[in-house]
């Protein structure tokens, strides 16, 4: 045995919550904005096309897949218990539980990809099974596509494997920019390979962006002085501490996985390009939620979990409901923008090439419903986190499973009088039912918040309202002065958008409203010691 393996495991030191943290929401920013140019350059190239719905459909299933094999497990069970690990364990130890994952996990891996390999026809029936009736030479495509992505499982998920372990050594630099290097494979191959390939060369730049995040945080764990040895065994007390924990976690994303198959299923017999539409919107709207809503409930969960282990529930209240606050403070605007200037802001991003004005009206459709549900769902990642700070994953998972059904009620109901903005309908209800009833069942366990949270949503009412007749007047002055095509766009975006969210901070100003004056201080101290 190495001496060194008697030693503790040596974690990233110097950092503190604060760096790590903003190195996380930095790789974040950076992921999401290679992403949007990525959705750009898929637009170019290909438009809002059956092609780029059966890519979609393809590309979907690897990462339903992680999010069900590892994604969800990251955060709820294996950080924990490679934490505790590093923290009180000896460096073999540790070094021995990294092995038995990546052991475990190798051979889990390879059996899944190849049976997904064996299993692409079944999985592109049931996913796209709807482009038939449109195009009959969609739903081959689709299979060729799945088979092609299929290995992407195995990079995603042992990708979380190691970002799990970094985490626990508190290395968080290489996993964020892991995260961005990802969106970097369709960005690079589509334009080099699309001329020859086709649609095809999107499914390559996955398997590149998967690979070179593998590729780079195994390099960061080597560095880390970790020796990567494969060790299989079923009967590890770590490995059997990882399934319980995640067991509620799983439950509750086969019925996630379930509505998202039944979603992606319906919305390809609503037309060909359906699912090209909605995929368009929900990147518009997840952009927000990201780099707001995660953001936030993710710094709040060390607190929350402090407050609660010590049993202070009046700060656990407070810090919750400043959270919420602030979420609401950020969101809102995002919403009223996404709103009022969803059209020239498709325009700008997406309409060129392959893109045509139909399809930019059609997203925007999507989107003005999305954006119902966006704002739902803002609110409702702090409340998640708020109960599994208090050690509580079930209930969020089953209010999840009553979502589900919310959703395909309405569905259904709505699917043939308004084709896929039925579907897009039904994912905001579900967004809002998961929310207020997760706040149904916090005011229960925890009582009121009493943090003048109603007196903080009639002053956000009230400035989205200025915000928004600002933008509404400025659209109708500047729409006969505009330029046509893209830089028209941006003028609109930058003029309208601008100066009514200088409208929405000044009444949120002279409200009172704490957070608000709290925002200004710290832009205003950063600006000073910079």
């Amino acid at each position: 045995m190495n001496e060194l393996d008697d030693q503790p495991i040596a974690t990233a030191s110097g950092g503190g919550l604060a760096r790590n943290a903003g190195v996380l929401s930095l790789g974040n920013a950076v992921s999401r904005a290679l992403g949007l140019i990525r959705e750009m350059v898929i637009a170019y190239y290909f438009g809002a096309s059956g092609q780029v719905s059966a890519f979609r459909v393809a590309a979907q299933v690897p990462m339903l897949l992680y999010d069900f094999l590892v994604g969800g497990m990251l955060s709820a069970a294996l950080v924990p218990v490679l934490s505790d690990y590093a923290r009180t364990r000896k460096r073999g130890e540790f070094i021995g539980l990294v092995s038995v994952l990546l052991g475990v996990f190798t051979l889990v891996l390879t059996v899944m990809v190849l049976l997904l390999e064996l299993a692409a026809p079944a999985v592109a029936w049931t996913l796209a099974g709807g482009l038939d009736a449109f195009d009959p030479t969609l739903l081959p495509l689709t299979t060729r596509l799945i088979r092609l992505i299929t290995p992407a499982v195995w990079l995603f998920s042992m990708a979380g494997l190691v970002t799990a372990v970094l985490y626990a050594l508190q290395r968080f630099t290489f996993p964020a920019i892991a995260a961005a290097v990802y969106n970097l494979g369709i960005v690079i191959a589509a334009p080099l390979l699309a001329g020859r390939m086709g649609i095809t060369s999107l499914a390559v730049g996955i398997l590149a962006g998967s690979a070179a995040q593998l590729l780079l945080m195994t390099w960061d764990l080597h560095r880390a002085g970790l020796s990567l040895r494969l060790h299989i065994n079923f009967r590890h007390p770590a490995l059997r501490r990882i399934v319980i924990l995640y067991l509620p976690i799983a439950a509750g994303l086969v019925v996630s996985l379930f509505q998202v198959a039944l979603d992606r299923r319906l919305a390809s017999g609503t037309g060909p390009r359906s699912i090209a539409w909605m995929a368009n919107a929900t990147t518009l709207q997840q952009l927000p939620l990201g780099l707001i809503s995660v953001a936030i409930a993710l710094a709040s969960l060390p607190q929350l979990s402090q407050h609660f282990a010590i049993g202070d529930e009046a700060a656990y209240r407070r810090t919750l409901g400043s959270g919420l606050r602030m979420v609401l403070l950020m969101i809102i605007p995002a919403a009223v923008g996404l709103w009022l200037l969803g059209e020239p802001l498709v325009r700008l991003l997406f309409q060129r090439g392959a893109f045509t004005p139909a399809d930019t009206q059609a997203v925007v459709a999507a989107l003005n419903i999305y954006v119902i549900g966006m704002i739902f769902a803002a609110v409702d990642f702090p409340l998640n986190y708020a109960f599994y700070a208090r050690n509580n994953t079930l209930l969020p998972a089953l209010v999840g499973v009553l979502s589900v059904f919310v959703y395909i009620i309405v569905a259904f109901a709505l699917l043939d009088w308004l084709n896929y903005l039925g579907l897009v309908w039904a994912d905001s209800a579900k967004q809002a039912s998961h929310a207020l009833i997760m706040l149904f069942f916090l005011f229960r366990r925890v009582g009121r918040l009493r943090v003048g949270l109603v007196k903080s949503l009639g002053q956000l009412a009230l400035a989205a309202g200025g915000m928004a007749l600002v933008v509404v007047l400025l659209n109708r002055t500047l729409i006969s002065f505009l330029p046509t095509g893209a830089l028209g766009a941006l003028v609109q975006v930058a003029i309208a958008g601008g100066v009514g969210l200088v409208a929405y901070g000044l009444i949120l100003w002279f409200a009172g409203l704490p957070e608000m004056r709290g925002l200004a201080r710290a832009v205003g101290g950063r600006e000073r010691r910079s």
